[in-house]
């Protein structure tokens, strides 16, 4: 009897002291009851009116017992997550489900399955064309539905629905669309939308933002479609039981690479990823436990998210890229590596073409970033981008968009990216033939 009393005794003071580790790791979240900043969406009359989602969405996802009665409006705070129980007032972030945010999902069990594409986009400042020009591509080569889910500031809300009201019958019919405002947690909201650009850390919280969406894929405002959305969107079939995530590599070549050279971080692989793309699978997303470097308990996604930052944020460059490729270097097994022609930037012909896939099929999607659309730094790129947004929907694309556009290409040959301008409209062709 006295040596089982030892034997618990020392178990106790065990437990104690590595409790008493985890809580000093993570003393400045602990007591985190930070609310979501922002307010309920708007709607349009484009949003489709049920659940927006795929199967299996919300499966396993419910919110516990007795849970409903503290969701009574959008106000959310985070709970104190690392010991797995709610506070008695406290309201999870996943009672975003019960809250006038969260789509219900008790009727659409029983509907057919969305075949739509969902796209979600972030736009903050001076973006609504070049976010306009984005959603354009889209629909211009897909010849699938498709949703797009649309983060902005509120000034911007009724410029986007203005203008794609305005667009065609025959256009509007192949999208609908959902506004939303710019939400991060209430206490950490202004370190969260400076964080790299304005705004681009939204994308961290849609999973939980977007509990009826089963899967999304995020775009940032200056990327263009040469391929239909649904090809990209099919990638999702080739994830295996453990992926929950796709992204293309930060750089092909790691002479050139950012990561390898610089970072103060961890990141993924040998280069790193770009989050400028990322196709996701939410609600596996919204159900892993995550290995992480803070403490030996693997983390849900809220509950990673503000602990990484706090850890990280005197060290980090890019981002919410950075916490993304720290997420993944310690969670390799989660994601899925797509090859750089689905995002093609310019660090992939600046110095020569490095793009071996865009080198055999063509570029699928490019990414102008650091601004090149709107600046003379890389004219390939920004002719491109021309080309899509002066185009006139109904007209023939192989008159109005395509033979402007080779014009175009073929006064950038001294580029390197010039050079490589065949590349871009190589998959364009075929895309606006199959239309």
């Amino acid at each position: 009897m006295r040596c089982y009393l030892h034997a618990y005794l020392l178990c106790t003071v065990l437990t104690f002291f590595s409790l008493l580790y985890v809580y000093s790791q993570l003393a400045s979240t602990l007591e985190d009851r930070g609310r979501w900043a922002g307010r309920t969406a708007g709607r349009s009359s484009h949003d489709a009116g049920h659940a927006l989602r795929k199967r299996p969405g919300l499966s396993g996802l419910r919110s516990p017992e007795g849970t409903q009665s503290r969701c009574k409006s959008l106000s959310v705070s985070y709970w104190n997550p690392y010991w797995r129980l709610p506070a008695d007032d406290v309201c999870g972030v996943h009672c975003l489900l019960e809250s006038p945010l969260g789509e219900k999902s008790s009727s659409a069990t029983n509907q057919p399955k969305d075949e739509r594409s969902h796209l979600a986009v972030v736009a903050c400042g001076p973006r609504l064309e070049e976010t306009l020009t984005m959603l354009k591509s889209a629909v211009l080569f897909s010849n699938k539905p498709l949703h797009f889910y649309i983060f902005a500031e509120d000034e911007l809300h009724g410029s986007f629905r203005k203008a794609l009201e305005m667009w065609p019958v025959t256009i509007q019919a192949k999208f609908t669309f959902s506004i939303y405002p710019i939400m991060f947690p209430e206490e950490n909201a202004s370190e969260w939308k400076k964080l790299f650009k304005p705004c681009a850390s939204q994308r961290l919280f849609l999973p939980l933002l977007l509990k009826q969406v089963d899967s999304l894929l995020y775009v940032d405002t200056d990327i263009l479609f040469l391929r239909p959305v649904e090809d990209i969107w099919g990638l999702l079939s080739q994830f295996n039981g453990s992926q929950l995530a796709a992204m293309a590599p930060e750089h092909e070549e790691p002479r050139i690479g950012w990561y390898n050279r610089f970072a103060r971080h961890p990141y993924y692989g040998k280069t790193g990823v770009n989050s400028g793309v990322m196709l996701m699978n939410m609600t596996r997303i919204r159900q892993k436990f995550f290995k992480n470097d803070m403490t030996a308990v693997a983390l849900q996604w809220e509950e990673i998210l503000m602990p990484l930052l706090q850890k990280y944020k005197l060290n980090i460059t890019w981002g919410d890229q950075d916490l993304l490729n720290i997420i993944f270097h310690h969670n390799p097994e989660s994601l899925y590596m797509f090859p750089c022609q689905w995002n093609y930037r310019p660090d992939h012909c600046i110095y020569g073409s490095n793009c071996q896939q865009a080198e055999e099929e063509g570029v699928f999607i490019l990414h102008g970033n650091r601004g090149v659309y709107h600046n003379d730094k890389q004219p390939a790129f920004r002719a491109v981008y021309e080309a899509i947004k002066q185009h006139s929907f109904g007209e023939d694309m192989e008159v109005s968009l395509l033979q402007p556009l080779e014009a175009a290409l073929q006064r950038t040959a001294h580029t390197y990216c010039g050079r490589s301008s065949h590349l871009f409209t190589r998959r364009l062709k075929e895309s606006i033939r199959s239309v």
